[in-house]
């Protein structure tokens, strides 16, 4: 059977792996210049279940546990399981507490716990919470790999205007915030990033610093590179990061260590992630079309779930209407 996968995005690409890896026939189309240009080049990368329930529906907790394995199978290597460490200033340790109550699959770390787990934030923190069964990997390495794989096992790539789905069998459309607009209930939700550059401080593991208003992510990158992230804006505004998202980011990432002060701003970033009203997912039939969006703020977490159950329809050779959820 061959397949047209519309949009070269995490959704997309995952989809097209999994389907070659079924045997599939795949050519993936992608109306930009090339991969990685979209929301998905902007993620954090990380495959964060238990911490993402915190304001999430069970069924991210349950389809994103195995994403993990999923992205060693695909791309050995690039996984770091390392865990997620989460910490909240002096004022805000309140936070800490709300946020055990509303997760599962941690384990409270005292001073001296924390020091030995990442030392630079060392007498910075006095407790904190670790997901031992986290993990993370960076979002444009990864999406580069697949592609390579992709290309490496002869699967079609086009760029630019049109698509050639008259010359396939099936189409699954993993386009995302195009479709606003066109889907019903599918929003959109801005997401501001920066990347920055420091050698005085290292991280081994992604640090969620708590706070009421401005909860921030800090992952770590190669070559003293660190991505914070990120904004939850409701607006469909692709636009460049505004100077009040800036200041916020920069703010928290001196709060969790003033050393980020001193450091480097190479990259910022904005992204749209489409979302429907309950923020999970859906793989939705319209003629031969699947559709596959509402991937939110889970990309990474979700996609290779969103791609097992697209295998599953094409394999079983009909494609009802379902709704990931509980």
């Amino acid at each position: 059977m061959r397949i047209l996968v519309k949009g070269a995005g995490v959704a997309g690409l995952t989809v097209a792996w999994q389907l070659y890896r079924h045997g599939f026939d795949v050519t993936i189309h992608e109306r930009a210049e090339k991969v990685g240009q979209g929301a998905s080049g902007f993620a954090g990368g990380m495959l964060a279940p238990w911490c993402e329930r915190e304001s999430a529906e069970e069924p991210v907790l349950t389809l994103g546990r195995l994403a993990a394995d999923w992205w060693e199978a695909a791309l050995p290597g690039h996984v770091q399981r390392r865990g997620t460490l989460v910490v909240a200033g002096g004022r805000d340790a309140g936070e800490l507490d709300r946020f055990a109550r509303r997760t599962s699959g941690w384990e409270w770390l005292d001073e001296q716990a924390i020091a030995a787990l990442e030392p630079n934030l060392a007498g910075r923190f006095r407790k904190a919470l670790f997901f031992r069964q986290e993990a993370h990997l960076d979002p444009r390495k990864a999406l580069s790999a697949l592609t390579a794989g992709l290309e490496e096992a002869r699967m079609r790539f086009l760029f630019g205007p049109g698509d050639g789905a008259a010359h396939h069998d099936r189409v699954v459309d993993c386009t995302g915030a195009a479709r606003i607009g066109h889907v019903p209930n599918l929003r959109g939700v801005r997401g501001e990033m920066l990347r920055l550059e420091t050698s005085d401080i290292s991280l081994s593991r992604p640090v969620r610093l708590l706070h009421p208003r401005h909860p921030i992510y800090i992952v770590p990158r190669e070559r003293n590179h660190f991505m914070v992230g990120a904004t939850m804006i409701e607006s469909d505004d692709a636009g460049p990061i505004t100077a009040r998202s800036l200041m916020e980011l920069l703010n928290a990432a001196y709060a969790l260590h003033p050393a980020f002060g001193e450091a480097r701003l190479v990259d910022t970033g904005a992204g749209i992630r489409p979302a429907y009203p309950d923020n999970l997912p859906q793989v939705t039939e319209e003629g031969d079309t699947l559709h596959v969006n509402g991937l939110y703020r889970h990309g990474f977490l979700l996609a290779p779930a969103m791609a097992g159950e697209v295998a599953r329809r094409l394999l079983a050779g009909h494609a009802q209407p379902e709704r990931m959820a509980s």
